[in-house]
């Protein structure tokens, strides 16, 4: 489920990300992730040797393989992102953190990730990590 209009293209960032095709208005849920919902052990097992990976832990247990999910799955990465996600009964939502414009990139920091510390950042940001 997708609140508001949102394209996909491609990113500076890396790859395909997700742009508002409308204003969306700050504190306001964009949309949900899908995709199947799996334990953390095949999660592992499905992450293992990949650089790309669409997988959000949703518990110690569970995690979400968002690979055949909705257009949200393709969220990028920033150091100071417009966005953020919330797990809540295995569904992970989307919120806008303000106000994002027409044409702007909606990304999400992903903190901590199988990747964590491993991957180098591409965000561009002044405030980067340089890596996620």
């Amino acid at each position: 489920m997708i609140n508001y209009s949102i394209k996909t293209a491609p990113s500076a960032i890396e790859g395909c990300g997700v742009f508002a095709a409308a204003k969306i208005p700050g504190r306001r849920k964009v949309g949900e992730v899908t995709g199947e919902i799996i334990s953390v052990r095949a999660a592992r097992k499905r992450a293992k040797g990949k650089c790309r990976i669409c997988l959000i832990d949703l518990s110690n247990t569970h995690a979400l393989d968002c690979t055949g999910g909705n257009a949200l799955r393709l969220l990028n990465h920033s150091c100071r992102s417009n966005a953020f996600l919330r797990i809540c009964r295995n569904r992970v939502e989307v919120y806008a953190k303000r106000d994002i414009k027409k044409g702007e990139e909606i990304t999400v920091d992903y903190v901590e990730s199988a990747h964590s510390g491993g991957m180098k950042c591409g965000c561009g940001q002044k405030e980067c990590r340089d890596t996620i």
